[in-house]
């Protein structure tokens, strides 16, 4: 378990969690042995657990390791204690390219570009060392906060594919290739599609394809064309779309077929934006039977040796079947009847002619046709002996013409393949150098001879080598404005990638310093990086904790802090005592400008409730018209509320209880007629006389009317809170 301020490896101090991810949680540590922060991703329980998974893990991340590129996060060191499994990597403090597009809906063109570019830039390094990412989405491209981009997790996506990893892990199938949506083998071009649906989301602020399940969203990847970007933004210029389009064919075949492809083409879009140069690949032709390359033919010779142009030919010639020979009947002087069983011999079965029984006609024909034969034959080999001993001219032109072949294509080679293959066919060669935007540096231009022309052993090849794209120099823009910046660069044909930082010498808006510095000589094309001026820098300090402080406390907190108190509100807390403070503006240790305002939440303490009791109570049962009843409300803590009526229904509105239930009883009393025993002033039986009773019998008995208490009884009740 992580735990902060531990020590893992004996030198990375973990200081604080900055994210959590399907695999992993990442934390801020300082390196206390190369005195520096960096990012530490610490693998959760279930995955340390998997052996197979984390035998994978640790090859691919030491392979990652390996990578050294400005564009991507790279890694410094892997390691394992105590069953943590964790990878350190460069801290970048940033945003993800995810919720940079989500801030800002959606990137302008320019901007979208520039940071395919630098996204494909790291993807290249990666694919140069063998690595493929398998996982690029925006959620894995980090921009910095001085704009530079960088993607992160290299090697990491396919230790995970390698196990059974759950889709919240995996992260998002909204850019995952057909390919790898089948389950099949993935390879760069499967990081050209994710890139492509990557730039799709960046000018649109829309993924590709969406579904209500990941399995739905895979299926449209595998089946369904990709819509355009175009419907969503119309100033996207086509080239842009098309560049989209090619990176995310179906097939891996008809996409890009390496990042520098990519590159070129992506760098072509921010210089000529309105010109078409994309080349898509044909639909119908992509599966047609294909003329061998001049790179397959640089593969050949180079697993080969050689190839053995002449003997080639001789081959095919010697492999071409015979044409059979046709029968010309020679003129003859005929009757019509013989022409006429001619014609019909020559149109009858072939078995006609393996008759062993032919006719004298048929016979002297085909003797005729022997002897002319023969002598053509006897003609052909006495030229043939002639020129051969040299009777008979014209043998130097003849022989040349036999000598010469068709020139192969070197075009695109290495100049170290073009001039071993010329070596092979017995030519000789000839260098010449000029630069080039297009082509690669050593690589074959142009030849002369070109492709396709006659040549013989020993002929002299041009060969135009290409040294690269022609350096210029960077033209200075520091301390111009942005837009005028811009504008020479652009004008130069550079790419501008543009940054932001503070300077107290610099005015707003104008340019700090560019990167690569004036006057240095760079390839046509190259990106040059210009730093904005946001004026002078705003003095940070972190903001303090006023939770739990008196109203006075928390300003002289904030007065140590160089910090304003803000507005002062109050409300009622279950937790927190009255007049101590609940909350802040600001959370405790978010950096602000000095004099920012905080404003704070003070405690009511804990909200005493109150609650009303309306209804109409009707009259209890046994109730006498007229008699008087008494109603008590009692509340839960003994609060009573008492009334009198003889009327009903009785209607009541108390309100103030402090508790949600009670009772509603009620009693009263009611007349009866009873028969009681006449007595004297001192309270003794008297007789019908008034006279002192002897006995009961001799009793008087008087109908007296009389009223009885009587309890109807209570029942339960609840109170609504008050508003």
């Amino acid at each position: 378990m992580i735990i902060l301020g531990m020590l893992i490896g004996d030198r990375y101090e973990i200081l604080d969690k900055i994210g959590t991810g399907g695999m992993s949680d990442v934390y801020k540590a300082k390196d206390h042995k190369l005195n520096r922060f960096v990012a530490v991703k610490v693998l959760k329980q279930e995955f340390s657990e998997n052996t197979n998974f984390v035998s994978k893990f640790r090859v691919e991340a030491q392979a990652a390791a390996g990578l050294m590129h400005p564009n991507i996060v790279n890694v410094y060191d892997v390691g394992e204690e105590e069953g943590i499994y964790y990878i350190v990597m460069e801290l970048v403090e940033g945003i993800t390219l995810k919720n940079y597009i989500e801030k800002k809906a959606r990137l302008s063109i320019k901007e979208a570009i520039s940071i395919a570019i630098q996204v494909s830039m790291g993807i290249e390094a990666a694919h140069n060392n063998h690595i493929i990412h398998r996982d690029i989405k925006p959620q894995n491209i980090i921009i910095s906060k001085d704009g530079k981009v960088k993607v992160t997790d290299f090697g990491i996506a396919k230790a995970a594919t390698s196990n059974t990893i759950t889709s919240n892990v995996m992260g998002s199938v909204h850019y995952t290739s057909p390919e790898q949506a089948r389950g099949g083998f993935s390879d760069e071009k499967s990081d050209i599609y994710s890139l492509g649906c990557t730039m799709f989301e960046m000018l649109t602020g829309h993924v590709p394809f969406d579904g209500e399940t990941t399995v739905a969203i895979a299926i449209k990847h595998i089946q369904e064309e990709l819509p355009s970007p175009r419907e969503y933004v119309s100033e996207i210029p086509v080239c842009v779309e098309k560049i989209i389009f090619k990176c995310t064919q179906k097939s891996p075949d008809r996409r890009y077929q390496n990042m520098g492809e990519l590159i070129v083409d992506l760098k072509k879009s921010l210089i000529t934006p309105d010109e078409d140069f994309v080349t898509m690949v044909d639909v119908d032709t992509s599966g047609a039977t294909k003329m061998i390359t001049e790179e397959d033919m640089a593969e050949i010779k180079k697993n080969t040796g050689s190839i053995a142009v002449d003997e080639m030919r001789l081959n095919e010639e010697a492999a071409k079947p015979k044409s059979k020979p046709k029968f010309v009947p020679m003129p003859v002087l005929e009757d019509e009847d013989e022409e006429e069983e001619e014609e019909e011999e020559e149109t009858s079965d072939s078995e006609e002619y393996d008759d062993d029984d032919l006719d004298p006609k048929m016979e002297r024909i085909t003797t005729i046709l022997a002897i002319v034969a023969a002598v053509i034959i006897g003609v052909i080999a006495l030229v043939l002996v002639g020129r051969a001993i040299g009777i008979i001219g014209g043998t130097d032109s003849s022989q040349e013409e036999q000598d010469k072949f068709e020139m192969l294509s070197v075009v695109g080679m290495e100049v170290d393949a073009a001039t071993a293959t010329l070596d092979e066919l017995n030519l000789n060669y000839k260098l010449e150098k000029m630069p080039s935007d297009e082509v690669e540096v050593n690589k074959v231009i142009s030849q002369d001879p070109e492709a396709g022309e006659m040549v013989a052993e020993g002929d002299v090849i041009t060969l135009v080598i290409s040294t690269g794209a022609e350096e210029i120099d960077v033209p200075d823009v520091v301390g111009k404005e942005e837009e005028e910046a811009i504008h020479i660069l652009e004008e130069a044909k550079f790419i501008v990638s543009i940054t932001e930082g503070y300077d107290d010498n610099v005015e707003e808006g104008r340019v700090i310093s560019q990167d690569p510095e004036a006057g240095r000589k760079v390839e046509n094309g190259a990106i040059i990086t210009i730093t904005i001026s946001q004026g002078p820098e705003e003095k940070k300090v972190d903001v303090p904790d006023l939770r739990g402080l008196t109203e006075s406390a928390a300003k002289d907190r904030l007065a140590t802090y160089n910090l304003a108190a803000g507005s002062v509100t109050e409300e009622y807390s279950d937790s927190v005592t009255k007049g101590l403070v609940i909350s802040q503006s600001y959370s405790p240790g978010m950096e602000v400008a000095e004099g920012t305002k905080v404003d704070i939440v003070l405690s009511l303490g804990k909200k005493e409730l109150r609650y009303n009791y309306v209804g109409s109570i009707n009259a209890p049962t046994g109730y006498v018209n007229g008699t008087t009843v008494t109603i008590t409300i009692t509340a839960a803590d003994g609060e009573k509320r008492t009334f009198t009526t003889n009327s009903f229904p009785f209607n009541v509105n108390e309100t103030g209880f402090k508790s949600a239930t009670g009772t509603v009883s009620m009693s009263g009393v009611k007349k009866e007629t009873v028969r009681e025993i006449r007595r004297d002033a001192n309270g003794n039986p008297v007789d019908i006389n008034g006279n002192p009773a002897a006995s009961e019998a001799d009793y008087v008995y008087d109908d007296v009317e009389t009223e009885v208490p009587v309890d109807f009884g209570s029942q339960s009740v609840s109170f609504t809170q008050a508003q």
